[in-house]
């Protein structure tokens, strides 16, 4: 019987929402089978990694408050691939509710992607994803490109002209009057991290469907970028639609 009950308590640590855990380890924290005290020491350690992710994820939110709200976060995906659009996305999140999990893109699994991708989208006062085909980054430049992308995005949202700030990854574009550039922001402000994830989740996606049409480039796991089968294949089979072709000179 009393393996019993232990068991069962093991079985309620790991059912358990993490914010009841606290009180499931007061409860239990004196309980001497190994068992429970098994299950209690994996709760407490479970229970310290959610209140840091908790604390870093504020603080994303609270650097972002700093510039005043609502803010409008934006990053890009895709500035560097031989092939497939380039992507900008523009997010305004409000302070509540915290999304756990946010962060660059590029640090995130696809699975976690996909599933933060899917809250921000619930919870946003405002998303978009604004494309440039790679018929537009021959014409006028990866540059232009992107600041004019960056223009639609911020636009499409409906919030540029009474953002309090734009703010923006990386270097300076000039595409607004409120934006503020910031190094690595898809790492250090909520809106921006929710762009750069809502970015790439939907590029990829579109990127995965290209490589049903354009079979052979390995579309849906390099995603467009310069990897050695990618470059094979346009050694062999040639340059789609699809390429970017001011960046393949070297198989011209």
């Amino acid at each position: 019987m009393a393996q019993t009950t232990a068991t069962s308590i093991a079985k309620a640590f790991a059912e358990a929402p993490l914010e009841q855990l606290p009180e499931l380890i007061e409860i239990h924290i004196a309980d001497p089978r190994k068992s429970v005290q098994t299950a209690v020491t994996r709760a407490i350690k479970r229970y310290e990694a959610y209140m840091k992710e908790r604390e870093r994820v504020a603080a994303l939110y609270r650097y972002q408050a700093s510039f005043g709200e609502p803010s409008i976060g934006v990053d890009e995906v895709g500035r560097g691939p031989l092939a497939g659009p380039l992507a900008v996305g523009a997010v305004v999140l409000p302070p509540e509710p915290q999304l756990l999990g946010l962060d660059d893109s590029k640090k995130l699994s696809p699975s976690c992607r996909e599933e933060l991708a899917a809250q921000i989208k619930e919870v946003a006062l405002s998303w978009t994803v604004i494309y440039k085909e790679p018929q537009v980054i021959d014409e006028v430049g990866i540059g232009r490109a992107l600041k004019d992308a960056m223009a639609e995005a911020i636009a499409a949202t409906g919030f540029g002209d009474r953002a309090a700030a734009v703010l923006i990854d990386g270097n300076p574009v000039h595409v607004h009057p409120q934006e503020i550039s910031i190094v690595k922001g898809d790492g250090r402000v909520a809106a921006i991290a929710a762009a750069s994830i809502v970015a790439k989740v939907e590029r990829d996606a579109l990127m995965v469907a290209y490589d049903q049409q354009y079979p052979g480039y390995g579309f849906a796991h390099n995603k467009g970028y310069g990897s050695a089968d990618h470059m094979a294949a346009i050694r062999q089979m040639g340059l789609t639609p699809l390429h970017r072709r001011s960046f393949c000179g070297r198989f011209l």
